[in-house]
């Protein structure tokens, strides 16, 4: 919940006046009030446009929420899904994370699904089995022909605008571990077409190390990406 209309237009501006790197998707996901404004701003660049959140109805009596259909109709591609925060502080469960998966893609729009661990999950050595059973449920039912569509994008809570952040090795091993749990879900194939993000404290400072990791495909940046020079120091790696 980060920039006004008018703040988000600077951002945008700030990107737009340097030259972003070949061969790098680039996806911006303001708030809900700014996409008009990112979306008319981004026309003609490279800058693609996602939203925070999704509801899974086309529309109903669902008061503050948002549908893929006007999401799709702004100009989105991508969508969040199922960050730590909606699950931490809007009581969202594994299965809404489903249901949304399922109507984002329905509408053509690609959901990022974000999964991690706690610390308290962590210390006990439950990584594997809780984020391995996020994934399974976030993508439970969907059309195989649709899972290269998907992003996924690992964010161990703990370490979500703390400063602190998973270690390059740590993460590329959580992240082998989705892909392979993709791999039995559907099939190795549909896995390695499956963009697994790390999302974490991420900053120009060690998005070099994250990107030298074979299984990390990309990154879900959050603090980082308020400033665009920040932003821009990580997408120029």
């Amino acid at each position: 919940m980060y920039k006004t209309t008018a703040e988000a237009r600077a951002l945008v501006q700030g990107l737009k006046e340097k030259a972003l790197p070949a061969g790098v998707e680039v996806v911006l996901c303001p708030p809900f009030t700014a996409l008009t404004t990112v979306a008319e701003l981004a026309k003609g660049t490279e800058i693609g446009l996602g939203a925070q959140n999704l509801f899974w109805a086309e529309e109903g009596a669902y008061t503050g929420e948002i549908s893929p259909v006007m999401l799709k109709e702004l100009g989105c591609t991508y969508v969040i899904i199922g960050h730590s925060e909606r699950r931490q502080y809007f009581g969202e469960t594994d299965d809404n994370v489903n249901k949304k998966a399922q109507a984002a893609l329905e509408h053509g729009l690609k959901p990022i699904i974000c999964v991690g661990e706690s610390l308290e999950q962590r210390e006990a050595g439950e990584t594997a089995s809780f984020v391995s059973g996020q994934v399974k449920k976030a993508l439970e039912g969907l059309a195989p022909e649709s899972i290269p569509q998907v992003v996924i994008a690992y964010e161990p809570i703990w370490a979500i605008g703390t400063g602190r952040s998973s270690s390059s090795a740590d993460a590329n091993q959580v992240i082998a571990l989705i892909r392979q749990t993709i791999a039995k879900q559907f099939s190795s194939d549909l896995a390695d077409q499956v963009r697994i993000q790390y999302g974490g404290s991420v900053k120009p400072e060690n998005i070099t190390e994250y990107m030298a990791q074979p299984e990390i495909d990309g990154a879900l940046v959050g603090g980082a990406s308020l400033k665009a020079d920040a932003f821009f120091g990580i997408l120029s790696y």
